[in-house]
């Protein structure tokens, strides 16, 4: 506002004195002119020494008199000369703009100094100014407004009873304490992406009926140090006002992550938050009836002080749901569309393996806008699936332009994949193959798993390095060597991927045995002497090469049914389970839609699909469900 009225001011000030100011002349020029009579009136302002004169021309001037305006020998020349004689003195309102304009700078520097002052403070309504750094960024959310219940929450139904303990203890903390016990400060919820964590830490609140604060990670670190940690305090001493409550820190591991490691040393910003962070949740004051719960699908990189008991407490492992509980998030979510008599949610959660609570969540949605788009008023076992494919292979893209040749190329190449996924041990059933473009991919070849699996065999991973190459080997037989297209690619990175793992992660190689030569699975420096690292390569390579051949012995002794599943495949452009079963026993095959629906897929069969829970290390992201 200052800055305004400062512009304004010098802007009055040059509009006001634009019509008289006009061309600078010296005193001399001005008495040339009055004695040759070339002046027709002059104004003496008695503030600036200026005397401002209009020749008889028209012309506006200007002249500074040397002499301070002593008028006592000038006036009778100009009035010799008939010049009309006036003077101008400051008005007052003038005069007050021009001590206006000399105080502003100061004023405004004054102004500047006092709101840098009050924003620092806090000074802002509810502190929370434009520089009100250390003020905390959690969100309150009203117990009275909070809908989600456990309710809400579903397919994980042990979970849900590792926090029904701590909703307890928020309703009646006094049964708790008679008997002497505590508490768990904090809970660490981890899980992969999309598991349902937030959901949890939500229906925990909506139970309890308390208010719930929620933050992320990456809320605390700023670029000045000293923020976070001063974030931190604010947000403790905000949640002691309304406690019993909740806090729940989103990605903690934005935060929690090692100390040591950053660049600034013990100095470094993320580092001094961490350090509030623990003196909080269990420093010399204590912090009674508010409860820390965290989520992180990181838990490896966290810092060892923030795990150990009396800060998070207990540590809760948020799965990827089984089937059972696939299928208890779907009538969660089905609940909210229009069903067709058809859909049969257990059949969907059997062919759905390894999906999230919120990829399942996202099924239903594609399915209701696949439903939106031919104007149906329910959503059809076939608007599911479809929704399905999309999600497992990608969109289709029919309005791709592909030459006949390049059409029975692909073909060629996703029967090669099909056949020897087929016909390798303990491989997963194919599911779908199509030569319709889907997402970057020119076909897509789908296998998946009967059952959920927590663990692979050796000779489950090394069945899907040769189904991986069987798309090149299809490629080379039929085409010859010198034909063979760069569509292999993709299929090349992921096999080497996995015999890279096998051999120096998992322990699955002859030669050097059960060992691990990386610090951690998200870790890829290798720490090995030099020779080793060779015989690595060799056992990589060894791999590799045996499970190649493996995949071209299979392709060359069963040569007529890749031909027939081209085929097959350039006439119907996709083919299923049903179809390939046929081309694979040599038999005619039928269009899809000629062919009954199996019994054996009903509900009874997707109950008895369970497997028994078991811990693994190996990482399934790793392993592919999908070749193209």
């Amino acid at each position: 506002m200052i800055v305004v009225v400062l512009s304004l001011l010098n802007s009055l000030k040059n509009l006001s004195e634009s019509g008289t100011r006009t061309e600078e002349q010296t005193y001399s020029q001005f008495l040339d002119a009055v004695n040759n009579g070339e002046v027709k009136s002059a104004k003496f302002d008695l503030e600036e020494f200026r005397i401002d004169y209009t020749g008889r021309n028209g012309g506006n001037y200007y002249a500074y008199n040397p002499e301070a305006l002593d008028t006592s020998e000038l006036i009778p020349v100009l009035r010799a000369n008939g010049v009309e004689i006036a003077g101008k003195e400051r008005t007052k309102e003038s005069l007050l703009s021009r001590i206006l304009l000399s105080l502003l700078p100061i004023l405004l520097i004054l102004g500047i100094i006092i709101y840098f002052s009050r924003q620092m403070q806090g000074g802002g309504k509810g502190g929370g100014g434009a520089f009100s750094f250390g003020k905390s960024k959690a969100r309150l959310i009203d117990p009275d407004k909070s809908k989600i219940t456990f309710k809400d929450v579903a397919g994980i139904d042990e979970v849900k009873e590792e926090l029904v303990e701590m909703v307890d203890y928020l309703k009646d903390p006094a049964k708790f304490n008679r008997l002497g016990g505590k508490i768990p400060r904090g809970v660490l919820m981890v899980g992969e992406p999309g598991t349902g964590k937030t959901l949890l830490a939500k229906a925990v609140a909506g139970e309890a009926k308390v208010p719930f604060f929620s933050i992320s990670g990456s809320d605390f670190v700023e670029m000045f140090v000293g923020v976070g940690a001063a974030r931190v305090r604010d947000m403790f001493a905000e949640a002691k006002k309304t406690a019993p409550c909740i806090i729940f820190i989103d990605e903690i591991d934005a935060v929690g992550r090692h100390r040591g490691a950053g660049m600034g040393g013990g100095n470094d910003e993320r580092e001094q938050t961490l350090n509030q962070l623990l003196v909080e949740m269990d420093g010399f004051e204590g912090n009674e009836g508010i409860i820390v719960i965290a989520a992180t699908n990181r838990a490896d990189v966290l810092d060892k002080a923030l795990l150990r008991p009396g800060r998070f407490d207990r540590q809760v492992v948020v799965p990827l749901p089984d089937i059972k509980g696939r299928f208890e998030i779907l009538k969660v979510h089905m609940k909210k569309v229009p069903l067709s008599a058809d859909v049969r949610p257990k059949l969907l959660a059997r062919g759905t393996p390894g999906f999230s609570g919120a990829e399942l969540a996202n099924l239903v949605n594609e399915a209701a806008l696949f439903a939106a788009r031919r104007d149906s008023k329910t959503v059809t076992m076939s608007d599911f699936e479809k929704a399905k494919d999309k999600i497992l292979m990608g969109a289709e893209r029919r309005s791709m332009a592909m030459s006949e040749d390049e059409k029975l190329m692909t073909a060629y190449h996703e029967a090669g994949h099909a056949i020897v996924g087929r016909l390798m041990p303990k491989h997963d059933p194919v599911y779908k193959v199509t030569i319709i473009p889907r997402g970057r991919a020119l076909g897509v070849t789908m296998f998946l798993p009967e059952s959920d699996k927590y663990s692979h065999s050796k000779t489950f991973l090394e069945s899907n390095i040769a189904t991986l190459f069987g798309g090149r080997i299809a490629e080379a037989l039929i085409y010859g060597e010198d034909e063979i297209t760069t569509g292999a690619s993709n299929d090349i990175a992921r096999a080497t991927t996995i015999a890279r793992n096998m051999v120096e992660r998992w322990g699955l190689s002859d030669k050097l045995g059960p060992q691990m030569f990386t610090t951690s699975e998200h870790e890829s420096e290798l720490k090995a002497s030099g020779q080793t690292l060779k015989v690595i390569d060799e056992e990589i390579h060894r791999i590799l090469d045996e499970n190649y051949h493996k995949a071209l012995t299979i392709l060359q002794e069963n040569l007529d049914i890749l031909h027939e599943m081209a085929k097959a495949l350039m006439k119907y452009e996709t083919i299923d389970v049903n179809q390939i079963d046929d081309l694979m026993e040599r038999r005619a095959v039928k269009s899809a839609d000629d062919y009954d629906d199996d019994d054996s897929d009903d509900d009874s069969s997707a109950e008895s699909a369970e497997t028994d829970t078991a811990e693994t290390d190996t990482a399934e992201e790793n392993i592919p469900s999908t070749v193209h």
